[in-house]
Formats: structure tokens, C-alpha cells, sequence
């Protein structure tokens, strides 16, 4: 039902909010420590159901917040789409090869993503949508390309209510809990950083010392966080895993 808001004597309507609870409870049943069971995905009715509410959800009137929760849900909804679709389960790095390599339009170009009536690719939610018209570079955590690198998938939707909590979680998920991935060395002057910290250095102000700043919101008091702040750091990338973010690939792999 849309809410109806008496402003004076004008009665408003006010967008109701886009209902994002089936896959809500889809990932609560078929996502575990950022684990994807997608065969379960890839049987379920309710889930191809809420793709199509994707579709027809018409998300421009709603707030900010409402809007990026829902392009979020949308980019994460339609990667596990994407590999089960083409039936992958060892890398998404493996969808639209060309002789063994990526292709011009890869797993992220493939124009297969029907949301707010359009039809569109990942890149286009992410590059042009999410990164366009939000200035939130904690969107990097939560956004996942459905790769064992990537920050963990939430076992919940991303809801316009909760978002600045959920962001705030996935930051320090991402950032603190997964010291394979990100790290900072204070005895050598060195901050381990994932790839995407880097590959999307600009969101994070653009240079060592800005993306130093940003971390350092998140760390401890310490020498650590002291360094962050400094900038007076080497800043190295962490190796990047491709492997597919399935239960199956996660059985048996220590924990970071």
C-alpha cells in the first residue's frame, strides 16, 4: 500500500518502499559466511519471482537510501543469476571466455540484468548507476562479484532503513576480519590492501594518504591506525582469489 502524507491541506503520496524480504529470506537460508549454496538459487521459484519484482520496480521516486538498497540487492541478485545461468561453478572469470581468455564483454559486460525496466549489465549498475549517481565508496564492501576475494555476501538484503548500519558492518567485516585480504604492518610501514582498494583508489579520495585516512575510521587505536594517518606507508595489494564463492568452495578453507 503507497502511504498517503496530509502536508497542509495537500494530501502526498510517498513511494512505498521496494519489498526486498524474498530474498531476504533467500539469502538467510542459502548464504552462509558469505558462502553461496547457488544450486539452491538456482531451484528456487521465489527467487526468480523477486527478479521479475526487480524488474518491475520503478525505484527513482523513492529516497536515497531506498534506492541505493535497492541497485545493491539488484547487482548481487543478478551475479548469482549470471552463474547459474551459464551453469558455472569454478570462477565467474569463466563466463563469455574467448579461446581461453576474457572476452571484450566478459561475465560483467553481458547485457542480462532486467531491473527498473531496463535491461542492463553489471557494469552498467555498478559503473553506471551505483558509482555515478551515489558518492558511498563502502558500496566496494558490498557489492560481491561472486569471487572468494570480494568482501563477504551478506546473508540478508540491503534494506533503505538499515543501509548505513549494513554499510558500516560490511566495512569492518571486510576490512578488519579478513587479514588475508587487508592488513597493516606498523613494524614495516606497510598496508596490505585487497585489489579493490585499489583498482577503485579515486572513490577513496584518490591517493595513498586519503585511502590511509579512510581505513583508519575503521581500526583500533594503535600503532596501526597511528600509520593509517600518517600516510607515511608503502601500500601492497593482497593476492586476489577468483574461486567461486560457493559452499562448496569455502568447505574445508581455513578461516582468515
Amino acid at each position: 500500500m503507497t502511504p498517503l502524507i496530509l502536508v497542509g491541506a495537500l494530501l502526498v503520496v510517498t513511494p512505498a518502499p521496494i519489498d526486498h524480504t524474498a530474498f531476504d529470506a533467500l539469502l538467510r537460508r542459502h548464504v552462509a559466511d558469505g558462502f553461496v549454496d547457488y544450486d539452491a538459487f538456482a531451484r528456487s521459484g521465489e527467487f526468480q519471482d523477486y527478479l521479475e519484482r526487480l524488474d518491475a520496480a520503478r525505484p527513482d521516486d523513492l529516497p536515497e537510501a531506498e534506492q541505493l538498497a535497492f541497485w545493491i540487492n539488484t547487482y548481487n541478485a543478478w551475479t548469482i543469476q549470471q552463474i547459474n545461468a551459464h551453469g558455472e561453478r569454478e570462477s565467474i572469470r569463466n563466463i563469455n571466455k574467448t579461446l581461453g581468455l576474457l572476452s571484450l564483454k566478459g561475465p560483467w559486460s553481458e547485457k542480462m540484468v532486467r531491473a527498473a525496466g531496463r535491461t542492463l549489465s553489471l557494469d552498467d549498475v555498478e559503473h553506471g548507476i551505483i558509482r555515478k549517481e551515489f558518492e558511498e565508496p563502502r558500496i566496494h564492501f558490498a557489492l560481491v562479484c561472486a569471487a572468494l576475494g570480494c568482501p563477504p555476501l551478506r546473508s540478508e538484503a540491503y534494506t533503505g532503513a538499515r543501509l548505513e548500519e549494513q554499510l558500516e558492518d560490511q566495512a569492518r567485516a571486510f576490512l578488519l576480519r579478513s587479514p588475508g585480504k587487508n592488513r597493516v604492518d606498523a613494524a614495516e610501514a606497510t598496508v596490505w590492501v585487497s585489489s579493490i582498494l585499489t583498482w577503485y583508489q579515486d572513490d577513496f579520495g584518490g591517493t595513498d594518504e586519503a585511502l590511509g585516512q579512510f581505513l583508519a575510521r575503521y581500526w583500533p587505536e594503535g600503532e596501526d591506525r597511528q600509520l593509517l594517518l600518517s600516510g607515511r606507508f608503502k601500500l601492497r595489494k593482497t593476492e586476489y582469489d577468483w574461486a567461486l564463492n560457493s559452499l562448496e568452495k569455502g568447505r574445508g578453507r581455513p578461516t582468515e
